[in-house]
């Protein structure tokens, strides 16, 4: 399974078949700096790490499908081991889901830079987490935008809910649920796109 994944640090023969295009093309828009990336010391082999592509791709209108596996990218963002390692756990038993968890907003930041996850789950009662801030910065990020955010949490009561979904939020569960509801969710709000 985790050879359909893409790497974090991609050649520019990957490159180039993910953007349909000649690996020379792929050399030329590195050395012009529009595709940043970095030289591997002592050789002329170029690398472009993942999040660098997918901004590129971005600014230039071109089509994410290339990057894709077949599994939805989902980023849990919880401090609660257990409950974070169960998600993980029957979510990647189904097959069509790649987990990355994080325990703090710090960690879910460095995650999401590098992957570039479709959907955020997170604990919104998190310390530190600003629920509305989350929305508005991801509908804001030309790299987030098509990031689904759904929130999780004990202590939000429905009214919260309804209110973060006008700013933004694409679902919301209420702590405890099953990992099924949750990813119908995950599901749902993928396909709506």
């Amino acid at each position: 399974m985790a050879n359909d994944l893409p790497k974090e640090v991609l050649t520019t023969g990957q490159v180039a078949r993910i953007c349909k295009v000649a690996p020379r093309t792929v050399a030329k828009w590195f050395d012009s700096g529009q595709l940043r990336g970095y030289r591997i010391p002592g050789s002329k082999d170029r690398r472009i790490p993942l999040n660098q592509l997918i901004r590129f791709m971005q600014v230039h209108g071109m089509p994410l499908e290339g990057l894709e596996t077949g599994h939805t990218r989902v980023l849990v963002l919880d401090d609660e081991i257990e409950f974070t390692a169960l998600l993980r756990d029957v979510l990647a038993a189904e097959g069509k889901y790649t987990v990355e968890i994080a325990a703090t907003i710090f960690e879910a930041g460095v995650l999401a830079g590098r992957n570039c996850p479709h959907v955020i789950v997170a604990d919104v009662s998190l310390g530190g987490l600003q629920p509305k801030e989350l929305c508005r910065f991801l509908r804001s990020s030309e790299e987030f935008q098509r990031t689904r955010l759904i929130a999780v949490s004990g202590a939000m009561t429905p009214g919260q809910g309804e209110a973060l979904l006008q700013n933004g939020l694409d679902a919301y569960l209420r702590k405890p649920f099953e990992v099924r509801q949750l990813a119908k969710s995950i599901d749902d709000v993928i396909s709506r796109g």
